[in-house]
């Protein structure tokens, strides 16, 4: 298969941090650039060994490139107009989240997109991440049972870019809450609890989603948490899983026997896990958060002309699920 040819909108830190690294990472073609200001574009192709175009001005970009596809990582006031306009040029595009601030804006994309026969791939990397990857297969699989429930845990300093309840659901939890999706399928019914103080979020949330799956999530943005920190524990007939932080998946499946499992060694866990050494630098991060999947993704759909898992479509459900678990707050 060709090498990819990418353009893109958008190198500021999220950005330079993870996306451009895991483009570079798929073996991609970086073809050009562009930002605000000719310099910093020039300086992000200098950063990641492109010898390609620089631009002030992402119109002219979308018009003068010939590409597989364009990457728009940001501001998200500004994405929802970049993917428009990427869309009227004719391009694929990979979009960092949120796509629309709601619903009705998601769905506008998506109506855009379809009608001109391009490719729009949200930025949820979760689906993307390994851990969940192998609990999504386990899940489908069937092989403990059907789930029966589920427990999920989200804290983060999100102080610093999140001044409200509407922003930390949207900017940060937003991730979890399309895992959920991803994980379980559409929820049927939602009520939730929250207490803010000041920029401090604290949300416990309950849920029933399809074929009657419970589950419960515990939401927080807080200074306390400058150690991000995640889990997701779901419960099947006959075991359990257990996703903690994105490094770690433990399997438990039930013994049945004729004598009590406390008399003999006879239960057991399986533990998958990624492997650490100096020799898997900052790559190993980008893998395991579902950066290099998801990008890998984009190109594959791109190359393909096939839909992406996190589409402009699937983000609707996505950005509706974030409404109503804001209605339902009190």
């Amino acid at each position: 298969m060709n090498t990819a040819k990418l353009c893109f909108i958008g190198a500021g830190f999220h950005a330079s941090t993870n996306i451009y690294p895991s483009v570079v990472e798929t073996g991609a073609h970086i073809q050009a650039i562009a930002t605000r200001n000719i310099e910093r574009s020039e300086a992000a192709l200098r950063r990641f060994g492109s010898k390609g175009t620089a631009y002030d001005n992402a119109r002219l970009m979308l018009q003068q490139e010939s590409c597989d596809g364009v990457v728009v990582v940001a501001q998200p006031d500004d994405q929802t107009t970049l993917v428009l306009e990427c869309i009227q040029a004719g391009k694929n595009v990979y979009v960092d989240k949120p796509l629309g601030w709601n619903a009705i804006e998601a769905a506008t994309v998506a109506e855009a997109a379809e009608k001109a026969g391009v490719i729009v791939m949200v930025g949820f990397m979760k689906r993307y991440a390994p851990v969940y990857m192998k609990l999504k297969e386990l899940i489908d699989g069937g092989s403990l049972g059907k789930v029966r429930s589920f427990q999920m845990k989200f804290a983060v300093d999100s102080t610093p870019f999140c001044k409200d309840e509407e922003q930390f659901m949207k900017l940060a939890a937003i991730h979890m809450v399309d895992l959920m999706r991803f994980l379980f399928g559409e929820a049927v019914r939602v009520t939730g609890t929250t207490f803010k103080d000041g920029e401090h979020i604290n949300q416990s949330i309950s849920f029933v989603f399809d074929h009657n799956v419970v589950g419960s999530t515990y939401f927080t943005g807080m200074s306390a948490w400058s150690r991000e920190s995640e889990s997701v524990l779901v419960t099947f007939d006959d075991g359990f899983a257990l996703s903690e932080e994105i490094s770690t998946l433990t399997i438990h499946q039930s013994r049945i026997s004729d004598s009590l499992p406390w008399k003999s060694l006879e239960e057991q866990d399986t533990v998958f896990t990624a492997s650490g050494s100096p020799m898997s630098g900052a790559y190993r991060d980008l893998y395991l958060r579902g950066f290099v999947g998801e990008m890998a993704h984009f190109i594959a759909c791109c190359q393909n002309q096939s839909v992406p898992h996190s589409s402009a479509k699937d983000n609707i459900g996505t950005m509706a699920l974030c409404d109503t678990i804001l209605s339902s707050l009190k």
